[in-house]
Parts: C-alpha cells; sequence; structure tokens
C-alpha cells in the first residue's frame, strides 16, 4: 500500500490550536491571530471575544470571507450582539466555538475551497 502526504492547495493549515498557542504550518503563534486560506495575520488585538467591538471585525471582513470563524479560546464564548451583527447585516456567516474546533473546521472549509477567515483569541 502506498501512503502520500496530502499537500493542501492552500498556503496556511493550521496543525493545531488551544486557548494558549496555536501551530499554523510549522510556526507556533501565542497571540491573537486571523487566517485565511492564503494569508496570515499577526497579532490582532483582540483578547475577549466577549468585548469584542465590530471594528474588531474590520480585518477579518477586509479578506472577503463568505464565512467567519472566532476562535474564542480554550472555552466557547459569544462576542456581543452589534458585533455579531456586523456580519450578518452584510450577510456574512458568523461562528463561534473553541479554538480546538474552529482549527478543526477552517482546515474543512478550507480544504473544500470555501472563502473562510477566522480570528483566534489567545491568552498570550
Amino acid at each position: 500500500m502506498l501512503l502520500h502526504l496530502e499537500q493542501p492547495d492552500f498556503e496556511y493549515f493550521l496543525r493545531g490550536a488551544d486557548g494558549a498557542h496555536a501551530k499554523v504550518n510549522e510556526r507556533e503563534l501565542r497571540r491573537s491571530f486571523i487566517l485565511s486560506p492564503r494569508q496570515l495575520v499577526e497579532d490582532w488585538p483582540v483578547r475577549d471575544v466577549r468585548a469584542m467591538t465590530p471594528a474588531d471585525l474590520e480585518p477579518l471582513l477586509a479578506l472577503d470571507p463568505e464565512l467567519v470563524l472566532l476562535g474564542s479560546g480554550a472555552t466557547q464564548a459569544f462576542p456581543p450582539a452589534a458585533t455579531m451583527a456586523a456580519c450578518l447585516s452584510r450577510g456574512i456567516g458568523l461562528e463561534t466555538m473553541t479554538n480546538a474546533a474552529a482549527a478543526r473546521t477552517f482546515n474543512v472549509l478550507a480544504s473544500e475551497g470555501r472563502r473562510v477567515v477566522a480570528g483566534f483569541v489567545l491568552a498570550g
């Protein structure tokens, strides 16, 4: 039986994430960040999803997503209603989950060719 290492056809791949760190490709990150299949934006200033403002979403929305994933850290938390409405009023889906779940979901959606952008909050 031949085993092949399958390479994704996108530039950035999440190898894992928890509340304190994430591994993107072979790089270890310890500060909040934004990720699309083709772009990594480091040092996103968000430290708590529950305190997010609509302005905090602007760097994600600038990447033209059809869906935004918010990794809220080690436990699931939700942004204020006004922040969620900033996506929904533009017809962009918004899903919030733990970082581990958001990492798995990001990889699946990116491998399907979806225009997904994820923001990961890390306690660093």
